[in-house]
């Protein structure tokens, strides 16, 4: 990053420090970096006082506990385990990712991230570490299809109210590209079958809609029309095309879902095709479909459990 990159605080910071202070730390090996870090938190935490913890935890929004009530939140999670696929293998990951595990992948801030001094990160999103997951797998598996369910901490703010740390119940699967869309279209059903499987045993009544697009992609265009709407067509929660979408152009790859209640107006859930595995292999013709439903909004909003 160079000088005219940084933010106007980095700039401030850097300012008040020594020259050469910045290269001087960027160019130390690792492991004499996290101590020197790990120094600096010691010495921080020895003059916290136990009353100016009362004080944190009511101001910082990192720490602030979730407004939702764990036992209603588990019950709904316990049922989308019960109702997942028998071949998706489910996943406990760590609260920590390698560093860069997202900003590495996609087009994503490591500002967003919460970055730990020991090389990691706090996972911000469990769809990227499954994709590691997944392409660690793919090496012993025709195809891989893992889930997990896991509370995730982004850094930016969301707003007033708004916390930054919530729940995703996430699927990620990776399989050998067959041509022609065909191994999107697969992957595409498989998640949204789920889905629509979940929305209609916890919020019927909520009137659940299934959004799918195709981002400048006419051979997906293609298979959505032939393949993937004629597979979930025959349903009272509707698959519908969303080709005005623009949000997730870059991100994902060829194509991507929502997942929606009250007619449209509330997301609970998110989705699309990424090159992630792709990458992570080294192998293009690796084909990678993400996607997560916020287990909370089933919980905080007025729907059927």
């Amino acid at each position: 990053m160079h000088a005219g990159e940084l933010s106007g605080a980095e700039r401030r910071v850097w300012a008040a420090l020594p020259a050469g202070t910045r290269d001087a730390l960027a160019g130390m090996p690792a492991a004499d970096l996290r101590t020197l870090l790990l120094t600096v938190a010691r010495d921080r935490a020895a003059t916290v006082r136990p009353a100016d913890l009362p004080r944190r935890w009511r101001q910082d929004r990192f720490v602030r506990p979730a407004r939702v009530d764990p036992r209603a939140l588990a019950q709904v999670e316990a049922r989308m385990w019960r109702l997942l696929p028998a071949d998706v293998a489910g996943v406990e990951l760590s609260p920590v990712a390698p560093l860069g595990t997202c900003s590495a992948i996609a087009p994503v801030s490591q500002h967003r991230i919460v970055t730990t001094m020991r090389a990691t990160e706090v996972v911000s999103d469990p769809t990227n570490a499954l994709a590691v997951e997944a392409a660690e797998r793919r090496a012993r598996a025709a195809e891989v299809h893992l889930a997990a369910a896991h509370r995730v901490l982004r850094a930016q703010d969301f707003g007033p109210g708004a916390s930054a740390h919530f729940r995703l119940f996430t699927l990620v699967s990776s399989a050998r590209d067959a041509g022609s869309g065909r191994t999107e279209a697969r992957l595409l059903i498989r998640h949204l079958t789920y889905w629509r499987t979940v929305l209609a045993e916890l919020a019927p009544s909520a009137a659940p809609r299934l959004h799918v697009t195709a981002f400048d992609a006419p051979v997906l265009r293609d298979r959505l029309a032939d393949t993937v709407h004629p597979a979930l067509a025959a349903d009272r929660i509707p698959l519908l095309d969303e080709p005005e979408r623009d949000r997730g152009r870059g991100y994902y790859a060829g194509a991507a879902l929502r997942l929606t209640l009250h007619d449209g107006t509330l997301e609970v859930g998110d989705g699309g095709l990424t090159d992630w595995t792709a990458r992570l292999t080294g192998d293009a013709k690796e084909r990678c479909l993400v996607s997560c439903l916020a287990t909370e909004r089933l919980v905080t909003h007025p729907v059927d459990r």
